[in-house]
């Protein structure tokens, strides 16, 4: 079984940043503490402008990612995307079943296409949602679409 992928129209990524602080702060309770990451916002600008990582720890990745053409199909075995749309649109498939899937590196598939699934299309100011597990896949995007994603990483501690 599935779990459904969640859009929500939102006008910041306030939420989606507290929900995952609080899914990292449960699932870092026995852990040592973490210093704080501050980005500057010419990191955050340059990061744009080729679409690249911007923070990655073993709980969660945030990724200014940058798309100008469509992508390939995508799961992630532990890892959520949450998406937060900054500037322009894209249709997104998510579901249904990988076409030509191969593992690219640990816990990632990537693949053709999608077979089946379902359509939404994304804009300026959207969240969107995708569980891991759940295939996903840009068909269509404006150029430039850019957005942050933050991926919390399931690490086993518990159901999510």
């Amino acid at each position: 079984m599935h779990t459904p992928v969640v859009i929500v129209r939102a006008r910041a990524l306030a939420f989606a940043i507290a929900a995952i602080a609080g899914m990292a702060y449960v699932a870092a309770i026995a852990e040592p503490i973490r210093p704080v990451t501050f980005v500057p916002a010419a990191t955050v600008e340059a990061a744009f402008v080729k679409g690249v990582p911007l923070v990655e720890t073993d709980l969660y990745k945030i990724h200014a990612s940058r798309r100008e053409a469509p992508g390939m199909a995508e799961v992630h075995v532990k890892d959520t995307d949450i998406i937060y749309v900054l500037e322009g649109t894209a249709t997104i498939v998510t579901g249904g079943t990988v076409v030509d899937g191969k593992t690219t590196a640990p816990g990632e598939l990537r693949g053709a296409a999608i077979h089946g699934g379902s359509e939404q299309q994304l804009a300026r100011g959207d969240v969107f949602i995708v569980p891991n597990n759940v295939p996903h896949w840009f068909t269509k995007v404006s150029n430039p679409f850019l957005y942050y994603v933050v991926k919390a990483t399931d690490t086993g501690a518990g159901a999510r």
